[in-house]
């Protein structure tokens, strides 16, 4: 990588990590573990994806060579749907101190900055359609693993995905939904990356 792109990958490899940081500071109560806090926290897709960008970039930083192109595509629209879902259905307004820049920084900043690293620094190639089926594959294990945790211990970490409020059918709906939203922001990649392969 140039010390551009390298110094770019450094700056959301921080922002990543400081957030997933915040995020177990804030979980952490004073009857909790460490590890239990960290299972809990494993329950959210923000976290999971939050993982995959900080993972991702710190090793970009440290190594100074760009993940291979379809990866970096694949974490930058999971983590930008993270950010469309959580400001478009989850957002809560009016957090201050620790919990304002944690929630942020994971649901705003890590999203931003990964896409216009994606946009400026990444290798762009002309990828097929197809890939945006195949990058469907994380969203919907996701979903299953977050209805199969909840259904054993009772909590789930999103409205769309709660089975004690709504009847099977109306998440089936949802998730149907949201597979359908993830397949139309792939293509849109696609056909952002198709464009800068020619430029």
């Amino acid at each position: 990588m140039t010390p551009a792109a390298r110094i770019g990958a450094a700056v959301v490899a921080v922002i990543a990590c400081a957030s997933l940081i915040g995020q177990f500071i804030l979980g952490y109560g004073p009857e909790d573990t460490a590890v239990g806090t960290i299972w809990a926290r494993l329950r959210y897709f923000t976290i999971i994806t939050g993982i995959m960008v900080a993972a991702t970039f710190t090793w970009m930083t440290l190594s100074g060579r760009r993940a291979e192109p379809r990866w970096t595509a694949g974490i930058t629209l999971w983590i930008l749907i993270v950010m469309v879902v959580y400001h478009g259905l989850l957002a809560t307004y009016g957090k201050s101190g620790l919990a304002f820049w944690t929630d942020h920084g994971s649901h705003t900043f890590t999203p931003i900055l990964t896409a216009l690293w994606w946009l400026v620094f990444a290798r762009h190639i002309a990828f097929p359609w197809r890939l945006a089926i195949l990058w469907l594959a994380y969203p919907a294990i996701y979903l299953a693993y977050a209805l199969l945790r909840g259904a054993f211990d009772g909590v789930y970490p999103y409205f769309f995905v709660d089975l004690s409020r709504f009847p099977a059918s109306q998440i089936l709906v949802y998730c149907i939904g949201l597979c359908i939203a993830f397949w139309l922001a792939g293509l849109g990649m696609i056909a952002v990356a198709r464009v800068r392969a020619r430029v």
